[in-house]
């Protein structure tokens, strides 16, 4: 059996896998990983007893190949009473993982960077054609002689659109 949470910290991720422990206690194994974050780098795999790398490292693999991140996936396995040997396990954890991921709804969200630019009125144009080209999201807005715009970009988009509105004679952005 597969579960699959979303989480965003490594506590609420420990709760989840002994609320689990807990509730099949009679269970053999449970095996999990889990993956905090955009850059790869806060992540655990755990095989609870079986042979290294059998259980954990499959589930981290099928939560990578998906390109998830907040989530982890517990697989809670009974002892049948068959040996399934290393390759067997393998393929029992990737694929009950994958059927957990692909029988779930996914939550797609983006990492963006909310900015506020300030400029004089006379510069609307070039902001407002440079604001519609980028499809940025307007948070807030003031117009006056000195105008404020509150945005959000995608944080891979920043850069780029950054070196745009750099473009703008007298405009100053400021990072949130």
């Amino acid at each position: 059996m597969a579960f699959g949470y979303p989480i965003s910290t490594e506590e609420e991720a420990k709760l989840k896998v002994k609320e689990l422990k807990k509730r099949f206690y009679n269970a053999r194994h449970h095996c999990y990983s889990y993956k905090l974050g955009c850059d790869d780098s806060l992540y655990r795999i755990n095989d609870d007893g079986e042979p290294s790398g059998t259980a954990g490292k499959p589930i981290y693999g099928r939560i990578l190949s998906y390109d998830l991140t907040n989530i982890l996936i517990v697989v809670v396995r009974y002892f049948g009473g068959t040996l399934l040997g290393t390759s067997g396990l393998i393929e029992a954890y990737r694929s009950a993982t994958e059927d957990c991921i692909k029988n779930a709804a996914i939550i797609e969200c983006s990492v963006d960077v909310d900015f506020e630019i300030h400029f004089q009125y006379e510069q609307i144009n070039k902001v407002m054609r440079t604001i519609k080209e980028e499809s940025l999201k307007i948070r807030n807005q003031e117009f006056h002689n000195i105008c404020k715009i509150e945005l959000s970009v995608r944080e891979k988009n920043y850069n780029r659109v950054a070196t745009l509105f750099g473009k703008v004679e007298n405009l100053k952005l400021i990072v949130q």
